[in-house]
């Protein structure tokens, strides 16, 4: 198969070794190049033409805002991660205006990060649930201001359990909170939410959050 084919892009040089071990602990990745700047990052972009680039926000010289930008319009395909100690809103949509594909926080773990590089290399988006939550709530903002009606639900994939714990997802309980109500394991929830994410092609529970909204499987102000 194939290896992804990555470049690390932040200015602490301990940050990118430890990336790039992290990388390697998979067959799956193949770091083919590091910079410590947004200007040395389009070069090495250009230079490797890397599947995905991990970039931080804050480096010298050129950010990794305007960095982003000028991959997305130039790289030929390369798409952007984001890896940053930034869980601003601000930021978070500046990024995504400039083209990044997903936005990780430093805290994120090993399976969160080489989910999220897998994930966009297919095509997708990926975001920290901190950074989800955010995105959620501007969406939820959007909609009580233009208070749109929403379309009738499509429940020809889902079944009726997995409705129902769809609507305690969007309402914003946890695994344990929707086993307890509906006296199942919290294992049997996990399996419902995977099955939900699979059907609906949804990765992050932002997601699934917004779709439920969107199909009217629940109100913005459903309270459990």
């Amino acid at each position: 198969m194939k290896k992804i084919r990555i470049l690390i892009a932040d200015d602490h040089s301990v940050v990118r070794s430890g990336l790039r071990l992290l990388l390697k602990t998979s067959a799956d990745f193949s770091v083919v190049g590091e910079a410590s700047s947004g200007d040395e990052a389009i070069e090495q972009v250009k230079k490797y033409k890397p599947d995905i680039a991990i970039l931080d926000i804050s480096m010298p010289g050129m950010n990794g805002i305007e960095a982003t930008r000028l991959i997305r319009q130039d790289s030929g395909g390369t798409k952007v991660l984001i890896l940053t100690i930034h869980e601003s809103e601000d930021y978070v949509f500046q990024m995504v205006r400039a083209g990044a594909s997903g936005y990780l926080l430093k805290n994120a773990g090993k399976e969160e990060l080489f989910n999220a590089v897998k994930a966009i290399v297919a095509g997708e988006r990926f975001f920290s649930p901190g950074i989800s939550k955010l995105m959620v709530e501007e969406f939820i903002r959007r909609a009580n201001k233009t208070a749109p009606k929403p379309p009738p639900p499509n429940t020809e994939a889902l079944t009726k359990r997995e409705i129902e714990v769809l609507k305690m997802i969007a309402g914003g309980l946890s695994n344990q909170q929707i086993a307890d109500k509906l006296f199942i394991s919290d294992r049997t929830v996990d399996t419902h939410r995977t099955n939900l994410m699979e059907k609906l092609k949804i990765h992050e529970t932002a997601g699934l959050v917004k779709y439920a909204i969107e199909k009217g499987f629940v109100s913005i102000e459903t309270k459990f």
